[in-house]
């Protein structure tokens, strides 16, 4: 029999966040940016063979016209969805650590016989919140006090299933990671084409006429410094999802162990 494999709903996410990005920036370069880059360098072309003295300013919307430019705030938008998808989910999910899913006065111990009917009352919980990592936590806990009477293995189990959790978590930021290292490399060969586009129009430069081998010059330089600006944020923005991701999975832990193994007693 064949085996049916669906999406899941962070793959879903991430392929339906990218259309978008595409689409939206690719409508603001052909509505706004590259006209107005176009209509500025005809203007200074213009001036400059008016006066060869002219000294051409400069302007955002020709720094930000190319393609490697465009693909490059494709890229940033689509990590900065998916960052921000993640970040949601962990601040959700760390709301649990708020509650107490282990109703126990202090000074009352757990024994084995109470671990089942603990244990249903985690089960209670909505899907959602059930499938997060600390419900699954201390349903691992005490399911293994309940089988085993050791409360060694019950810290070993809680301890397990947060490693689990922070490794998936880490594995999970291998594609924001990815277009993190993308994005320069888009930019590097935004350079390698301006200059070798500038060669193309060396003999131009040696007629006097300097326009076209500038105007490819920056394209070299204006891709890489818009990779460049735009990887420097995103790998601020990725350390930060990793460390709130962390933080909740070391939170996670140290509530199993304060709120469950602690409580736990074998007469």
């Amino acid at each position: 029999m064949k085996k049916s494999f669906p999406l899941s709903m962070d793959s879903i996410y991430q392929v339906f966040s990218l259309v978008i990005a595409v689409i939206l920036v690719h409508a603001v370069y052909i509505g706004v940016i590259r006209p107005k880059a176009q209509a500025f360098l005809v203007e200074q072309a213009a001036a400059m063979k008016a006066d060869p003295s002219h000294v051409v300013p400069s302007s955002v919307y020709v720094v930000v016209q190319d393609y490697e430019q465009e693909a490059c705030f494709i890229l940033m938008f689509w990590a900065m969805a998916i960052i921000g998808f993640k970040g949601v989910a962990t601040i959700r999910n760390r709301a649990l650590l708020n509650i107490d899913l282990v109703p126990v006065a202090e000074g009352m111990r757990i024994l084995p016989e109470d671990a089942h009917d603990l244990s249903r009352q985690i089960q209670s919980l909505s899907p959602a919140r059930r499938d997060s990592l600390l419900p699954r936590a201390l349903l691992a806990g005490l399911q293994r006090f309940s089988l085993t009477r050791n409360i060694q293995a019950v810290s070993e189990a809680t301890h397990a299933y947060c490693s689990a959790e922070g490794e998936r978590l880490d594995s999970e930021l291998s594609i924001i990671r990815y277009i993190a290292w993308a994005i320069p490399s888009i930019g590097f060969l935004g350079t390698v084409r301006g200059i070798g586009e500038a060669l193309g129009y060396a003999h131009k430069a040696l007629e006097g006429d300097i326009f076209d081998v500038t105007r490819s010059l920056g394209i070299a330089f204006n891709s890489t410094l818009i990779a460049l600006l735009i990887s420097i944020l995103l790998m601020f923005l990725i350390h930060q999802l990793q460390l709130v991701q962390e933080r909740y999975v070391l939170d996670t832990e140290a509530y199993c162990e304060e709120n469950l193994t602690r409580h736990l007693h074998v007469p």
